[in-house]
């Protein structure tokens, strides 16, 4: 399987909210935290994922800050 992987700089507080919420997506995507001082997360996105994955961050971030990272 070939994921496509986006990093994401969030407040630390909101890692594991962050985590548990995407990781209840059952198979959309993994998250790893690269970073764990300066908040930087990994999503690991599956194939086919990517469009419901911009819904749900679309939704996270009315409720909490993400930086997307390039």
């Amino acid at each position: 399987m070939d994921t496509q992987s986006k990093y994401f700089r969030l407040r630390r507080e909101d890692i594991a909210y962050f985590k548990f919420i995407i990781e209840s997506y059952e198979g959309m995507a993994v998250v790893r935290t690269r970073d764990p001082h300066e908040a930087i997360v990994e999503l690991m996105v599956a194939p086919g994922w990517e469009k419901d994955l911009e819904e749900v961050l679309g939704g996270l971030r009315k409720e909490i800050p993400i930086e997307p990272m390039t």
